[in-house]
């Protein structure tokens, strides 16, 4: 495969709205960013990828766009964002900006011109249907909980919104919608972006006719994914949106896929198709969830998380190419979900890294990873920001669930777990801002921050910075075979990477034991290799014998 730049770059994510407040509102901006860009240059990363920074009136944190081509009054202004920029490609970094299109809020003058009447020329760019037999045009359910219908009075109809009323689905059946998208992109890569995050971009295809899901037992709506997940056009509008706007330029591009499977990233991602760059899975994603949602808990099998990173890694070589990521502001804290955030934070998060950097893909780094910040537990749900978790709350409250029980699932799995202000340091509102903040920090934020970590030489932020490094020195990272080892063993996650006679093996402890591997063969093989990272810093002699949260990667 050819090696694009975006193969062996790290990109590291940006939530703005949390990352660095200059002007002392409680909201972090672009100029906030600016004045940390060197920051970034010292960990090492190629790619900033920001969160949405469109003018939105915010039900969704700016998932809700109300004007594509304009900055949210709170990060700024569009002469902060040129100089945002000029100062990201000064210091050789490159800037990706994420991409809503499934959706826009119900407050874009696209939208207002839809509603007003039947026949206005923006009626079809979104999706209108008359009411069935009294009540929603079909049974399905949106991502935020409630119906995906809203009744508008003012022309008897409702409109489809997979996500919160304020967004209403966009009609990509409608090819003028389609190139006004196209256009609202060229602003943007002509202003010298480098790419786009797409988000949810396999969802703008629905099946004809908009038929009903199946409903389990007790459910008023059904997931309707089936009639629009990687819907019947999905390819023809990527490859148009290919031919008419990314092939005229040097961008990257990442497509947010829910329910994507590895055959699905193949047709997406395969170089020869002019689709995308790469896509994000969900499936790893969903293994500590059981049945009925993200909000429904289980102990994560390691076992299960070997096979699916196995399945994206094989099935993708040479054939197309895999984002790697633990967080980004849709997550928890990986720290706190598969690591040990407490006794072993700093020992887990560099093994997490390890574990994750050294398979084949471009790495993702969302803010905060890189010191190890943690999942936060705020005392009340009045603390908590986000939509989808406060419908959760009231949802499960009528639906007879216990308040405790609730929290422990938001504790857990909520999305503000990753969107609590970046911790600089251990002054007041942990250097975030001079202000109260618009969402709670941290507690841990006096021993967890940027400052600490750039003051310990054994920090995690110099083990990420080391990880960043060796992706660009060994090609063998970009471009070697994956081979899964001691797939049975429930605690440790071991594989192989070949090529050109290169070998690495990397071995890494997900429990707070230690574990014995029992393989003569390797340990023979290893006897003969070099140590090229480690989370400890003295190797015991016995090389097959794991400490808890151990990562080792060997070097032949």
């Amino acid at each position: 495969m050819d090696v694009k730049w975006w193969k062996n770059a790290t990109i590291y994510q940006i939530y703005p709205r949390s990352f660095m407040d200059n002007n002392g509102d409680g909201i972090g901006d672009l100029q906030g960013i600016l004045a940390n860009l060197d920051y970034l240059k010292m960990l090492g990363v190629d790619v900033i990828w920001l969160s949405p920074i469109y003018d939105s009136p915010n039900d969704d944190n700016g998932y809700d766009i109300r004007n594509y081509e304009e900055i949210m009054k709170e990060f700024g202004t569009m002469e902060d964002f040129d100089l945002l920029l000029d100062g990201v490609h000064k210091r050789g970094l490159k800037l990706v900006m994420d991409l809503v299109v499934n959706h826009s809020s119900d407050e874009h003058d696209w939208f207002k011109q839809s509603r007003s009447s039947k026949d206005n020329p923006y009626r079809d760019y979104y999706i209108w249907r008359q009411s069935k037999d009294g009540k929603e045009p079909n049974n399905w359910g949106s991502v935020f909980g409630g119906s995906a219908w809203e009744y508008d009075s003012v022309t008897d109809e409702y409109y489809l919104h997979l996500f919160s009323r304020k967004q209403p689905d966009l009609n990509w059946e409608n090819k003028e919608v389609r190139y006004a998208i196209y256009n609202m992109m060229k602003f943007w890569l002509d202003k010298g972006i480098d790419g786009f995050r797409m988000d949810v971009i396999n969802l703008i295809s629905k099946v004809e006719g908009l038929p009903d899901g199946v409903k389990e037992t007790g459910q008023r709506y059904c997931d309707g994914g089936k009639y629009y997940v990687n819907g019947p056009r999905i390819h023809e509008y990527l490859q148009e949106m290919h031919q008419e706007v990314l092939s005229k330029y040097d961008c990257m591009t990442v497509g947010e896929m829910p329910g994507a499977t590895p055959e699905d990233a193949i047709q997406y991602t395969n170089e020869e198709r002019h689709e995308l760059n790469m896509i994000f899975t969900f499936e790893h994603m969903d293994l500590d969830s059981a049945p009925g949602g993200k909000w429904n808990l289980k102990p994560l099998s390691l076992i299960d998380l070997k096979d699916n990173l196995t399945k994206w890694q094989t099935n993708l070589h040479g054939k197309g190419w895999n984002s790697l990521y633990w967080n980004n502001h849709d997550q928890p804290r990986v720290v706190s979900r598969f690591g040990n955030d407490q006794e072993y934070r700093v020992t887990s998060a560099k093994m997490l890294a390890t574990c994750l950097h050294m398979m084949q893909g471009t790495p993702y780094i969302y803010q905060g990873e890189e010191i190890g910040m943690t999942n936060v537990r705020f005392d009340c749900l009045d603390e908590y920001r986000d939509i989808e978790t406060l419908n959760m709350f009231q949802e499960r409250i009528q639906s007879g669930y216990a308040a405790r029980d609730i929290m422990e699932s938001i504790y857990a799995k909520g999305r503000d777990n990753a969107r609590t202000p970046m911790q600089w340091d251990d002054s007041l509102h942990a250097g975030f801002s001079k202000a109260k903040p618009w969402i709670g920090l941290n507690p841990r934020y006096p021993e967890i921050n940027v400052k600490q970590a750039l003051e310990d030489k054994d920090s995690i932020f110099y083990h990420y910075q080391k990880l960043i490094r060796l992706r660009k020195e060994l090609p063998i990272i970009t471009e070697g075979d994956f081979q899964l080892l001691h797939r049975e063993n429930e605690k440790v996650f071991a594989y192989e990477r070949t090529w050109m006679k290169k070998k690495l093996v990397v071995l890494c402890n997900f429990s707070d034991e230690i574990v014995k591997l029992q393989d003569k063969k390797l340990e023979d093989e290893i006897s003969q290799m070099s140590i090229l990272i480690a989370n400890y810093t003295d190797v015991s002699a016995d090389t097959l014998t794991l400490r808890p949260y151990e990562a080792i990667v060997y070097k032949k």
